[in-house]
């Protein structure tokens, strides 16, 4: 009620405001034409001094001559005006005889009419008149409109609260549990009925989805794989904790999109492409994990009314096929640098380009690439025995101490013909362990402390006991590896640096092979490093050293995933 009649009371004064506008502005047009009329005789016949002679006009007068320059104006001091050539008025009035215009003004909120007359001097005379505009008479009418807004305001009030009162009162104390009981008014008799005969139906409605609710619920709790039912607006209808885990959400709410879930490129392109009703298959980046999404619409009578989503976990496998591709590429690779200098080296002796006293020196090479063949291949091996368990699984009581300094004394003469200084610090622990496992993995680190270290650098092993556990530090004041290099250093064939590496002759699965050494000892490895500055690479065993560990690659994956 009060909007209806808020838009009656604006709607009347718009129009009244509207014609009545209108009107007086025709009204002041025809004053301004006929007044300037009649001055115009008077100025043809008496001149200027005609308008000097005026006292008390409302209408402004200007007299201008034919080049712009303000002669007379009744308001203002002629000689202080600029030239009014540009002016409309004047323009139109030089061309046409006469002329008019209108310019309103922001700051006053008023609107000048001007109307011009050419006279037979070619002088202008110009008439200016000054109104109110609608918006600025609307302002003086907010007082009296706020005073009809509040009585209309009170009056709808009063009378609505008493109406809508008196319909609403059989609605509010109608039993929604028992409504074809109630005492209501006939208008509302159909209603009841209805009411009561839904709520039959929507009871048996509700058990019965109960029931498939639990039955379908007990399937769905009990698979790995993760389950999510959408509608065609993308609100999931239904899902399970497999699905929340792997999409990594704490907590979904039911009538969510399922874009909240996952707002990747490839999850919101397999939700558009199901929806538009294709079957849809694709992997999800999922932090550490991938996924594998399957998606099939769900159709009636030819509509797609939602989909089915289904996720499975194959991160497993396709690390695995990552792995399995990564290390044939490098094996391949690898194996392939040294064989082709071998058999380069031997083509060039064999076709008889070698004069006989280099011969010596390409026998040399030919040795140094076997040699580093050996070491690959030997390398390759025993990482292949760390994965399958089949090194020599004998434990016994080993001093960390001793077995240190035997793997430095083994490494002397490397360290010696670079001028690498390798000190021992520490006390004598003793752990329990396979001897010829830990003496691969202190041989590694050792050794490739020494290879990537600078000139006359130092290399400190360091045995100590640290909350309770036995720890081994190898720290060098060598090369450093960068920050983003850090997490892949420990995998095979990895190089930070792949020219310095061949160049030492690394194979790069020195690292590898202690990651892989390590877990078989139950050990747990940690490395700090400063690019430029050095490495340090930590062994750390538990108080209780190498429980059995059946199968290396399991600890890996429990350790470093």
């Amino acid at each position: 009620m009060l909007l209806v009649c808020m838009v009656v009371l604006i709607a009347t004064i718009t129009g009244v405001m509207g014609v009545l506008y209108h009107y007086f502005s025709e009204n002041i047009h025809d004053n301004l034409q006929s007044e300037a009329m009649y001055l115009a005789v008077a100025v043809e016949n008496e001149g200027q001094a005609y308008l000097e002679s005026l006292d008390g006009q409302a209408e402004r007068i200007t007299l201008i001559d034919g080049d712009g320059t303000v002669l007379y104006d009744s308001m203002v001091d002629a000689d202080t005006m600029e030239n009014h050539a540009d002016r409309e008025e004047f323009k139109e009035a030089m061309e046409n005889g006469y002329g008019e215009s209108s310019r309103y003004s922001g700051t006053i909120s008023e609107r000048t009419m001007y109307y011009a007359i050419r006279l037979s001097n070619d002088q202008i005379l110009r008439v200016a008149n000054t109104h109110y505009t609608v918006f600025t008479l609307l302002g003086g009418l907010i007082s009296p409109i706020v005073f009809i807004l509040a009585g209309m305001l009170v009056l709808t009030a009063v009378i609505s609260s008493r109406v809508s009162r008196r319909i609403v009162e059989p609605l509010n104390q109608l039993d929604m549990e028992h409504p074809d009981q109630a005492e209501v008014y006939d208008e509302l008799v159909p209603m009841v009925t209805k009411i009561s005969r839904q709520k039959r139906t929507i009871e048996r409605q509700l058990t019965d989805a109960k029931k498939q609710q639990e039955e379908f619920s007990v399937i769905t709790e009990n698979m790995q794989e993760g389950f999510l039912v959408i509608d065609s607006e993308t609100e999931v209808l239904s899902f399970n904790n497999s699905a929340l885990k792997l999409l990594h959400a704490d907590y979904f709410a039911s009538k969510q999109s399922v874009l909240t879930l996952n707002r990747s490129e490839a999850f919101c392109n397999a939700v558009e492409s199901v929806l538009e009703g294709n079957h849809t298959e694709t992997i999800l980046e999922l932090g550490q994990k991938r996924c594998q999404l399957i998606a099939n619409p769900v159709w009636e009578k030819g509509t797609v009314k939602g989909a089915i989503f289904v996720l499975i976990d194959v991160t497993e496998k396709m690390d695995r096929e990552n792995l399995r591709r990564e290390f044939t590429a490098n094996v391949s690779h690898e194996l392939k640098t040294p064989l082709t200098s071998i058999s380069g080296y031997a083509e060039i002796i064999q076709n008889g380009f070698v004069r006989p006293e280099d011969i010596g020196k390409f026998a040399g090479k030919i040795f140094e690439e076997s040699q580093r063949l050996i070491a690959l291949v030997n390398d390759i091996i025993r990482i292949s025995q760390l994965d399958e368990g089949l090194l020599p699984y004998e434990k016994e009581e080993i001093d960390l101490y001793e077995a240190a300094k035997e793997t430095i004394e083994h490494l002397d003469a490397a360290a010696k013909q670079r001028g690498i200084s390798v000190r021992l610090a520490g006390e004598h622990l003793k752990i329990h362990s396979v001897r010829t496992i830990l003496q691969e993995v202190l041989f590694n680190l050792c050794d490739n402390a020494i290879k990537y270290n600078k000139e006359n650098g130092s290399v400190r092993v360091t045995v100590r006991k640290e909350d309770g556990h036995v720890c081994v530090t190898v720290k060098d004041t060598g090369i450093g590896i960068p920050q983003e290099d850090q997490e892949r250093v420990f995998e095979r064939f990895y190089r930070v640096d792949k020219s310095h590496s061949r160049e030492i002759g690394g194979t790069g699965l020195g690292l590898s092979i202690v990651k892989h050494g390590a877990a078989s000892m139950g050990a747990f490895i940690s490395m700090e490093s400063v690019l430029g500055e050095g490495t340090a690479i930590t062994l750390t065993f538990p108080e209780e050293t190498m429980e059995d560990v059946l199968h290396t690659e399991d600890v890996l994956q429990e350790r470093y995933g």
